[in-house]
């Protein structure tokens, strides 16, 4: 079978979901996934979408997808491409479906006039991290991740 890195389209919103909550059962976060078809199409396809996705097939099979988004830094002067997750069904994993998709987002990023491509990793994740280091990604050290959710964000935010 080949492989085949295709941009979402809205019938893929429900294989999406499905995919996401997989990776988030995987990272044992599943309680926090709150996600809905219809939030994820809005992001995806609505009137001003604020997401990009792709979706890995080999064959008929759905092996995986990427959700990311662009971001600006104002050291470089310069868009980004953040990618939010990267998973690949674990049937699936060990076959290259993780570094195409990757490479697939680095052409876009290329593509886009990007000065780098960034993302999170779970620090006990040590497969992923092992597999990005493989590729010359590096931690970047120094920096602490800060989030607003739920209440705090609205606290703030009013």
């Amino acid at each position: 079978m080949t492989l085949r890195i295709d941009p979402a389209v809205p019938a893929d919103v429900q294989t999406l979901l499905s995919l996401i909550r997989e990776l988030a059962e995987f990272e044992q976060l599943l309680d926090q996934v709150v996600a809905t078809e219809a939030g994820v199409h809005d992001a995806l396809f609505g009137p001003r979408p604020t997401a990009h996705a792709v979706v890995a097939r080999d064959g008929d099979a759905v092996v995986g997808f990427a959700l990311y988004f662009f971001n600006f830094s104002t050291f470089r002067g310069r868009p980004g491409l953040y990618l939010e997750d990267l998973y690949v069904r674990p049937a699936f994993r060990a076959h290259g479906h993780g570094k195409a998709l990757l490479k697939h987002l680095a052409k876009i990023a290329v593509e886009r006039g990007c000065g780098r491509m960034e993302w999170a990793v779970l620090d006990w994740n040590s497969n992923a991290i092992a597999f990005y280091e493989s590729l010359g990604a590096r931690p970047v050290d120094g920096w602490t991740v800060y989030r607003l959710t739920d209440e705090a964000l609205l606290r703030t935010g009013s």
